[in-house]
């Protein structure tokens, strides 16, 4: 069969779009299911690019990442999957990881009322698997996760948010460098882009009470979409970090969440020419946003449910974590275990990973493979 290609090229990356494609072009395990797409195409190859720096705040060395999901931020560790074991730190740093984030629900365990006290044995929690995974050469994301009470009352609930990264900041206080924070995941409702710096203000106020140069993490409204980053206004301090998350197209990654609605139905695939449209104009408007504000990003979560077939799920995962890393931008797949694994119950990579998640190239790695 005849072969009809063309390549787009965009912000150094080249995109091979193949409306047919011959017997010999190889296309991802799965990809090919019978009936599955109308148009097919070859999977686009993205080479990692060395790590951005930033003109302006940090470039934070996030490297491979991955979340540690479903987990701290349930109601109660374990309410949805297994809980976090010790062993898993140093099982992630041999699958090549370099960072770790842990999503966590402080506000489930904080007082109602001022002084709004956050559980010291939840809190101690936190603090000690922050230390287990530091001891086994991680950094380390502690992240505010599930507020659903400041997002709909940003004014009622802000003298809470501030007492609990006031005591955040305490706890971390004597953590190493490489324990980094981020504010509130996945900012909504009422919390938008014009909303956020009332909020920002004094929680960042709070945390540099006893952490006065920690990287914090911020993200815009609407969920930390990517469009959330184009008007997204960051505090006047050096040690800020943009991030935003990267699920695109829900009607993937998200079929048959019953947690979403209406839930996205069974049977959609990632792999047409639409596909890869969507993420090239993805990547130029994460390196206009690099251009505008010499701010370097990072995406904080990505990845594709448990309910989409395994190879199509890091075939997902592969590509759009080396497509981030083509243009320098790092990327932390979400969630290791429960609801989108990258292992299984017993612990044991899943098929494919950890090899799918793709890094940026650190500056000696380039130097190395630089002629000359």
């Amino acid at each position: 069969m005849t072969s009809r290609c063309r390549t787009v090229r965009a912000g150094g990356f080249a995109m091979v779009g193949a409306v047919a494609l011959s017997a010999g072009m190889a296309l991802s395990a799965g990809m090919a299911r019978a009936g599955a797409l109308e148009e097919v195409v070859a999977t686009p190859t993205y080479d990692p690019a060395p790590e951005r720096s930033a003109r302006t705040g940090l470039s934070l060395p996030v490297g491979r990442c991955v979340n540690l999901g479903n987990t701290l931020e349930a109601p109660n560790e374990g309410d949805w999957g297994k809980r976090i074991d010790d062993r898993d730190f140093d099982r992630i740093r041999r699958g090549g990881f370099a960072t770790v984030r842990l999503p966590v629900r402080f506000s489930g365990h904080a007082g109602k009322e001022a002084p709004y006290r956050i559980d010291p044995a939840f809190l101690g929690r936190v603090r000690h698997l922050a230390d287990r995974a530091t001891a086994s050469g991680l950094n380390v994301i502690v992240d505010l996760h599930h507020d659903d009470e400041v997002m709909t009352d940003p004014v009622g609930q802000r003298d809470r948010f501030v007492a609990m990264w006031r005591q955040i900041g305490t706890a971390f206080a004597s953590a190493p460098p490489s324990v980094w924070f981020e504010l509130l995941n996945e900012p909504r409702e009422r919390l938008t882009n014009a909303t956020l710096p009332d909020l920002w203000k004094p929680a960042l106020a709070a945390v540099r009470e006893e952490n006065p140069e920690r990287p914090v993490i911020l993200g815009g409204g609407e969920t930390s979409s990517l469009p959330s980053l184009v008007d997204l206004e960051l505090p006047d301090d050096p040690f800020v970090v943009p991030t935003f998350h990267y699920y695109d197209p829900m009607t993937f990654t998200h079929q048959g969440a019953t947690f979403i609605h209406p839930t996205p139905k069974m049977g959609a695939h990632w792999n047409g020419a639409a596909d890869y449209r969507r993420l090239a104009d993805d990547l130029v408007a994460v390196q206009a946003y690099v251009t505008r504000t010499g701010r370097v990003p990072f995406v904080g979560e990505f990845g594709a449910m448990e309910t989409v077939p395994e190879d199509e799920r890091a075939h997902y995962y592969a590509t759009v974590s080396r497509a981030f890393a083509s243009i320098g931008i790092a990327s932390c797949a979400w969630a290791y275990r429960n609801t989108f694994p990258i292992v299984d119950g017993k612990g044991h990579w899943l098929p494919g990973f950890p090899d799918a998640l793709a890094r940026p190239l650190d500056r000696q790695e380039h130097d190395a493979r630089s002629p000359g």
